[in-house]
């Protein structure tokens, strides 16, 4: 992948991407910090709408997949292989250095961070179905509803119902919609809109649950009355909805340099950033900051936001990037060098 962005990019995205993959980095982050006064409002206020916003551009970038060679082996290079190789890796990296008692089968239950590349496969294999007409929409807001009642962790499939609306909203949004989170008075309007969510992420436990947060957890797990609990989704879904787009409204539609041209290292970031946290906490960083609650919070989100930066960056990206798509690396290389040996070949010999 080029170092900088090339020309048909659009900035925005990849300023978004960048925005929300450290926010990624800081959710997880703040779990190293969790009974810090404060921590708790942090994580749920960022974890309302980041998903679903990450979801959304998810989809909205994967308008053009088909069920074609070229791009079902780009979803074998870019999804499945990181998979098989991170999900083992970052599974053991914890049991066997970390210390930590993580358990269940590999690859059919998805193990912390690596639930999304599984996930974002699925819904890209039926991407060419769910983009076919906008009815889709609304039936993919009754499958996340339905989709509650289902209590498994078999390839985080609730998480694959729940999230699905953003997912289908993304492919069906075009540029000419997204171009109106320009308008001066969405941007006006997001503000308020997210204090607004971050007033209620003060009061989570009095109005849902975590867990409907984070679309993982069937229902009959969630101590909230039956007759309630998909009025509680569908409120969870519109307050994410609101957050993204709120959220994005708000981020430069310009080239930022540098930090737009991280926005095409997220993966790298996203497939890394856990080997770092969870380093942090086997080397203490929990202890440490035990002592000093408030200035450890603020620490470690800093942290969090210098590390995204750092594995985006282009000296550090170069290192890692053959390793979240090394097949594809593979042949880059091997064509660089049949391309090299075919101009050496052709080359007009001196007389």
């Amino acid at each position: 992948m080029s170092a900088v962005p090339p020309t048909s990019r659009d900035p925005w995205l990849d300023n978004v991407k960048m925005v929300l993959v450290t926010l990624v980095v800081v959710g997880h982050a703040i779990g190293l910090v969790e009974e810090t006064a404060g921590s708790h409002w942090v994580y749920d206020f960022i974890y309302l709408w980041h998903i679903p916003a990450f979801v959304f551009i998810s989809g909205y970038l994967s308008k053009s997949f088909e069920w074609d060679r070229r791009r079902l082996k780009s979803l074998v290079y870019t999804l499945a292989i990181p998979y098989l190789l991170f999900e083992p890796a970052l599974f053991y990296y914890r049991r066997e250095v970390v210390g930590e008692g993580v358990t269940g089968p590999l690859w059919f239950e998805p193990h912390w961070t690596m639930w999304y590349l599984i996930v974002l496969l699925m819904w890209r294999l039926v991407t060419p179905i769910l983009k076919r007409h906008w009815i889709f929409l609304p039936v993919s807001v009754i499958v996340s509803l339905v989709g509650g009642i289902w209590d498994t962790e078999a390839l985080m499939f609730p998480r694959f119902l729940g999230l699905l609306p953003f997912f289908v909203l993304g492919l069906h949004l075009k540029p000419r919609h997204l171009a109106r989170l320009d308008d001066v008075w969405v941007k006006v309007a997001a503000v308020p809109m997210l204090v607004g969510i971050g007033v209620m992420a003060l009061y989570t436990d009095a109005w849902t649950e975590s867990a409907l947060i984070w679309y993982d957890t069937g229902y009959s797990e969630i101590p909230i009355d039956s007759e309630f609990v998909f009025q509680t989704r569908l409120t969870v879904m519109m307050v994410g909805l609101v957050g993204a787009f709120a959220a994005m409204s708000l981020v430069p539609r310009r080239s930022l340099g540098w930090f737009t041209t991280m926005g095409t290292a997220t993966m790298v970031v996203y497939l890394f950033h856990g080997f770092v946290i969870k380093t942090a906490k086997a080397l203490g960083w929990p202890d440490v900051t035990a002592s000093y609650p408030m200035t450890g919070l603020v620490v470690t989100v800093v942290g969090a936001v210098g590390l995204a930066l750092l594995l985006a960056s282009p000296p550090v990206r170069r290192v890692l990037e053959p390793f979240t798509n090394p097949l594809g690396w593979l042949e880059a290389r091997r064509d660089a060098r049949r391309r090299r040996d075919d101009s050496a070949t052709s080359a007009p010999t001196s007389a």
